[in-house]
């Protein structure tokens, strides 16, 4: 299975210079807690619900300050043709639930998140990407990095 086949293909945008608050609201509109940020048709970064807390409020930053102020721009992705197997184990490896999905042509088609592999594949690869993103460790000071 391709990861084409489970991710989630429409995907919420912000961009740099959005405000934390524009974001924050998105996300409570969408009930995520993660956008991409996009600029010029490219995906540039990530701001996640924690960036804006501990990069934002945390830091003194108010509603107005920008996106690009506390996004995470060293984004881990996959690709849309990649198995759906090896996105879940690199995705327990690098300890996050979420990926951003790109083509080939590195333009942003969707978000693959361990629900979505939960539901296409239940009982499957979810459950171990799940017990290897829960070890203690890996990249989550900071805010999302994948």
């Amino acid at each position: 299975m391709r990861v084409s086949d489970a991710m989630t293909p429409d995907v919420q945008l912000c961009t740099p210079q959005d405000s934390i608050k524009e974001a924050a609201e998105a996300m409570a509109a969408l009930n995520v807690g993660l956008l991409p940020v996009a600029e010029n048709d490219r995906l540039v970064g990530m701001i996640s619900d924690r960036d804006i807390a501990t990069r934002g409020i945390a830091m003194g930053l108010g509603p107005d300050s920008s996106v690009r102020d506390v996004m995470t721009a060293d984004v881990k992705y996959c690709f849309e043709d990649q198995d759906i197997d090896e996105v879940t184990r690199n995705m327990a490896d690098i300890q996050v639930r979420r990926l951003p999905v790109l083509n080939r042509d590195k333009r942003l088609v969707g978000i693959i998140a361990l629900g979505d592999v939960a539901v296409c594949r239940p009982g499957d690869g979810a459950a171990t990407a799940l017990h290897g993103i829960s070890q203690a460790g890996g990249q989550h000071a900071g805010g999302i990095t994948g």
